[in-house]
């Protein structure tokens, strides 16, 4: 008598679509390989961002004048 998982399906965080979520699944979470792509291009683009607080880098970044060449 063998144990079965019952298969899990999420919501694919790009199209919306069921997504099973398992190691079956290569692309996981996502549904297929072009939701992932899709999602890792809009990292690259920065279309999303986390946010952070500033740094004394950026903020001394932000007073200092504009360097000429």
């Amino acid at each position: 008598m063998g144990i079965t998982a019952k298969k899990r399906i999420v919501t694919c965080p790009t199209c919306g679509g069921e997504s099973l979520y398992s190691p079956e699944n290569e692309f996981r979470p996502f549904c297929s390989e072009r939701c992932k792509n899709v999602d890792f291009g809009a990292w690259a683009s920065e279309s999303y961002r986390v946010e952070s607080k500033p740094t004394t880098a950026d903020l001394d970044a932000d007073e200092s004048p504009p360097k000429s060449h």
